[in-house]
C-alpha cells in the first residue's frame, strides 16, 4: 500500500472515536496540517507521518520552490500559504498540483503546526481561531501569543485539551530535558538556582543569509530569553541565562551551573544515572569515545541513521559533569534543527487529548520515528 493510499485509509477512519475513562480520546486519527514546510516543518511532517494516531493532510509553501519536490515525493498534499488566487496559480504554472490556499487546508484539519517564520504568529493565530482549528506554534513566537508553552517533560498535562500552545525553542527544550528531572529529584528539599551560558551557532547549515561571521558575538539583551522561556513551562526553576553566537552552524552548546538545595542527597554519579534514565538524553564519556566536540556529536547523529543526520536527543558529556557540594557543573549540546521535532508530536497528543501520560506519548513517538527510518 502506498503512503498516499494509507493516508486515505486513515482519513476515512478519522471519525471513529472512543473516550477512555480518563477522558482522553483513543483510536482516533488526528488530521494534522503543517504551515511552513521548511527546516522545521519538513521534519515535523515526517515525525507526524510516522505515527499511527495522526496523519498529514497538507503542507504549505509560500511559493513554488525546491521544497515542493519533497512534499510531492512524500505524497503530502501541497497548499499555498496564502489564499490569493494568483499565488495559488503560480504553483500549477511551475508544475505542482496545489490543492488550494490556507483556508482550504484549515477546512480539513484538526490541528495545525505553525512552522512559519517568526513574528507572523498573531496574524496566523487569528486565522486558525476563526477556522476553529487547534494550533501549535514554535519557539520563535513569544509565550504571550498563546498563553501556553510546551515541553513534554515539564508540562504535558497542563496542555491537555488547550486550543493553542507553543513548543519552546531548541535551547529551552534542551534546558528542560536535564533540569526538569533534576528539579523533580530535589523538590522536597528546595528549588534549583541555575546559571546557563548558551553558546549558539551563528546560522543553520542551510541558511545563506547570515554569516559566515569571523567574530564571537554576545547577545546584549541580558538575560537572554532562554532562562525566562524555561520558566514558562517550569516556573519553580529559578534560572538566568546569557547567550553568545559563535562561527559554527552545526549545534548549540550549553555551559550550566546549578545550585542545589541543602541536603539534596545527590552525587555526580547519581545525577548521571538520573539523566541516563531520562528520555531524549544521551550521555557519553568524551575521553572514552573520543566524542569531545560538537563535530563528533553530529557525526554520531549521522551514524544513528535518522534523516538529515538529526539528533533529537540532548547530548551530555559524562566526564563534563561534576557535583561539588551543592554546585553542579555540566555541558550539553543541542541540535538546533531537530530536538523540538518529537516534542511537536507529543504536543499534538496533548492539545487533542490523545494521551495524558507524557512518558507514554514520548515512548510512542520515539519508537514510531525509529521504525519509520528503519533504525
Amino acid at each position: 500500500m502506498s503512503i498516499f493510499a494509507s493516508s486515505k485509509l486513515k482519513l476515512h477512519t478519522h471519525h471513529l472515536l472512543m473516550a477512555n475513562p480518563e477522558g482522553c480520546l483513543k483510536h482516533m486519527v488526528t488530521r494534522v496540517a503543517i504551515n511552513g514546510f521548511g527546516t522545521i516543518g519538513k521534519r515535523v511532517a515526517d515525525a507526524v507521518d510516522a505515527q499511527d494516531d495522526m496523519e498529514i493532510v497538507g503542507v504549505t509553501k509560500t511559493r513554488p520552490s525546491f521544497g515542493c519536490d519533497l512534499a510531492v515525493k512524500k505524497n503530502f498534499p501541497l497548499f499555498c500559504t496564502f489564499d490569493d488566487q494568483e499565488k495559488i496559480s503560480a504553483f500549477a504554472e511551475a508544475g505542482y498540483d496545489c490543492k488550494g490556499g490556507l483556508s482550504d487546508l484549515l477546512s480539513i484539519c484538526d490541528v495545525i503546526i505553525d512552522c512559519s517564520p517568526g513574528k507572523v504568529g498573531a496574524e496566523n493565530l487569528e486565522k486558525y481561531t476563526k477556522a476553529g482549528v487547534k494550533s501549535i506554534f514554535q519557539g520563535g513566537e513569544k509565550h504571550n501569543l498563546t498563553g501556553k508553552s510546551y515541553t513534554s517533560s515539564a508540562n504535558h498535562l497542563e496542555n491537555i485539551g488547550v486550543n493553542c500552545t507553543r513548543v519552546v525553542s531548541c535551547n529551552t527544550t534542551g534546558l528542560s530535558r536535564t533540569l526538569v528531572p533534576l528539579n523533580e529529584a530535589v523538590k522536597e528539599k528546595g528549588s534549583l538556582s541555575v546559571n546557563s551560558v548558551m553558546i549558539r551557532r551563528a546560522a543553520d547549515p542551510g541558511d545563506s543569509s547570515k554569516g559566515p561571521i569571523n567574530a564571537i558575538k554576545p547577545v546584549l539583551k541580558v538575560p537572554s530569553h532562554h532562562g525566562p522561556d524555561l520558566m514558562t513551562v517550569k516556573s519553580d526553576i529559578n534560572i538566568t541565562s546569557l547567550a553568545v553566537a559563535v562561527p559554527t552552524t552545526i549545534m548549540h552548546l550549553h555551559a550550566i551551573t546549578v545550585e542545589l538545595p541543602m541536603g539534596h542527597g545527590l552525587s555526580t554519579q547519581s545525577v548521571i544515572d538520573l539523566w541516563r534514565k531520562t528520555p531524549r538524553v544521551i550521555i557519553m564519556n568524551g575521553n572514552d569515545t573520543k566524542i569531545t566536540s560538537t563535530a563528533e556529536v553530529m557525526e554520531l547523529a549521522r551514524d544513528i541513521g535518522r534523516k538529515w543526520g538529526d539528533l533529537h536527543e540532548i547530548f551530555v558529556w559524562e566526564d563534563g559533569v561534576s557535583l561539588q557540594e551543592n554546585t553542579l557543573y555540566y555541558f550539553q549540546a543541542i541540535h538546533q534543527e531537530s530536538d523540538v521535532i518529537p516534542e511537536n508530536v507529543d504536543a499534538i497528543r496533548a492539545v487533542m487529548g490523545l494521551e495524558k501520560d507524557w512518558m507514554v506519548s514520548v515512548d510512542k513517538t520515539d519508537k514510531a520515528i525509529s521504525a519509520y527510518y528503519g533504525i
